[in-house]
């Protein structure tokens, strides 16, 4: 890679820096406004991080060819990006294992979910309102389209979804996920109550959850 190539990988995380600061700033979260992702410029994450984005092996491999022809381990290009691909993965681990922002870092190695404090799912929906300033949606959008992607303890699926204004059963006092919701009540009678998830993102959320 070229120097111009790391350039513009600073400037992108920089760029996401200025947008999780604005965030933060807003909501109060002043240390956190200044400290989010300082590790991404650690050398175990920066240098990986930036050949996969933007290197040749990366990203650009991946969207060229088709998933056999650059995973069967036999061509150079094949064994350039699993190698470009490892060392991402390995970045990757290294930034939610010291990032208590991403609910990565809250799954124990039985591949359960511990209860994220408050305070991390504020950071986390930070990050994710800064990513959406960036690619132009929602935090809402990213947890719905991501949901099934994402290992939370039910407890704080609960609160992060009323956190999204996505479900306020908490404050009823008959607190469930959207998607308990989906398995206690037949299709129209969740549409009564979440139809407007729908409406307002664009996103099926029954038939989501029952796919």
């Amino acid at each position: 890679m070229k120097f111009k190539d790391y350039w513009k990988y600073i400037k992108y995380v920089l760029e996401h820096k200025k947008n999780v600061f604005k965030v933060c700033w807003s909501k109060g979260m002043y240390k956190h406004a200044i400290l989010h992702d300082m590790s991404k410029f650690h050398p175990k994450e920066f240098f990986a991080y930036a050949e996969w984005f933007l290197g040749p092996h990366g990203i650009k491999l991946k969207n060229a060819y088709t998933e056999e022809q650059i995973t069967n381990g036999e061509s150079i290009l094949s064994k350039n990006y699993l190698a470009c691909k490892e060392r991402f993965d390995r970045a990757w681990e290294h930034h939610y294992k010291n990032n208590p922002h991403h609910w990565n870092y809250w799954v124990r190695e039985d591949g359960e979910p511990d209860i994220i404090p408050e305070k991390y799912l504020d950071q986390m929906i930070a990050d994710w309102e800064a990513m959406g300033i960036k690619f132009g949606n929602t935090a809402q959008e990213f947890y719905l389209k991501n949901y099934k992607k994402i290992n939370l303890h039910v407890s704080t699926r609960i609160v992060l979804e009323m956190k999204l204004f996505l479900n306020d059963s908490p404050i009823h006092n008959y607190a469930h996920t959207l998607e308990q919701f989906a398995e206690k009540y037949d299709e129209k009678t969740y549409n009564n109550h979440f139809g407007y998830i729908k409406e307002k993102y664009g996103i099926d959320t029954y038939k989501l959850f029952k796919s």
